[in-house]
């Protein structure tokens, strides 16, 4: 896959409208076997519920769109659930909204809103990532060198996401493919040469937006 953006994490948000009870549930999928899955444990969970309407979408160009309005009138939950997906430009991500009736009808125009603003408000509660092609590096170095070297490395776009105390420190960072040769280039720099990195294969790895 190419570079794509996804929900940051999984939630589960809820809203009352004219009494109606909507509860959006937002998960990461790898495949479209996987969106079914959490769609049928949410229609296990909830078998009271009125409705249990979904939408998914399944790769870095939305290749695979589904939409279920599960008993709503056609057009006013599924379709305006994946379109809002598709607006906030998340792949890889299915979206479930239940809906407890409340007795108060809300019209098509007020379905629609409902479940758009239950997707767009969760979407905007989970946070974004962007999804790119990387490399997870092991950097070691000296005590005398990691000052500096952690001080420079906040101002760049490599991602320290853990750290090893021995008679060294080795660092584990995430670096962007695009960005692997002036990576090493700049721990080569800030170390003189005497730092040891090592270079991952190649993963699919989240970064802040």
């Amino acid at each position: 896959m190419e570079n794509y953006i996804t929900i940051n994490n999984e939630i589960q948000t809820e809203q009352i409208i004219n009494k109606s009870r909507f509860i959006t549930y937002l998960y990461k999928v790898a495949d479209e076997a996987a969106a079914k899955e959490k769609i049928a444990e949410i229609k296990s969970l909830h078998k009271a519920a009125n409705h249990n309407c979904s939408a998914y979408t399944i790769g870095d160009q939305h290749q695979i769109q589904k939409a279920n309005d599960d008993g709503e009138p056609s057009g006013t939950a599924g379709v305006p659930m994946l379109e809002t997906l598709k607006k906030e430009d998340v792949h890889n991500v299915v979206a479930i909204v239940t809906r407890y009736f409340g007795g108060i009808k809300l019209g098509t125009g007020g379905l629609i809103r409902a479940y758009q603003s239950g997707v767009t408000d969760a979407i905007k509660e989970a946070g974004k990532v962007y999804i790119q092609n990387a490399f997870l590096y092991h950097v070691t170095m000296g005590y005398d060198q990691t000052g500096r070297f952690e001080y420079d490395i906040a101002d760049q776009p490599y991602e320290i996401v853990d750290q090893t105390y021995t008679d060294k420190v080795t660092y584990q960072i995430h670096v962007t493919t695009d960005n692997a040769e002036r990576f090493e280039q700049f721990v080569s720099e800030i170390s003189q040469g005497q730092a040891e990195i090592k270079k991952e294969a190649e993963l699919m790895l989240p970064f802040p937006l």
